[in-house]
């Protein structure tokens, strides 16, 4: 397997991560994606800048969400911005019993030392019907 496909799985687990810690309210396991130094910006426009921000918002705000449906979140584009950066477009749909609603999240992941991909800078997009 090349380093490329690697690379695109290692994202892809990330993504799923993220839709696995949403719907069972994983706060930890949610934050654990982040880089120290990520930025988030939520579908509502909500600027988190550092990990310390993300953590507090998603700590007061994840385990109180409700819905009355789940959520599934597909990688539908990575572009490689460097050997250690991508941009990541995701595909997020709330399948609710009053119909479904779209996101369009963007994620710039970055390669750790390590070898894992972190959120770094993302937006959070509600897509709105016409």
């Amino acid at each position: 397997m090349n380093t490329e496909t690697e690379d695109i799985e290692a994202i892809e687990r990330v993504v799923a991560t993220v839709e696995r810690t949403q719907r069972t309210k994983d706060v930890e396991g949610f934050l654990g994606l982040f880089h120290p130094d990520a930025l988030w910006t939520t579908a509502h426009g909500k600027v988190l800048i550092g990990f310390d921000a993300i953590a507090e918002f998603t700590r007061a705000v994840l385990p109180h969400a409700s819905w009355d449906g789940e959520v599934t979140y597909e990688t539908v584009h990575t572009q490689f911005l460097g050997p250690d950066v991508a941009a990541v477009k995701v595909r997020q749909v709330y399948h609710a019993a009053a119909g479904d609603t779209e996101g369009a999240p963007l994620y710039v992941m970055t390669r750790q030392p390590d070898g894992a991909w972190l959120l770094h800078a993302c937006q959070n997009t509600e897509v709105r019907a016409d």
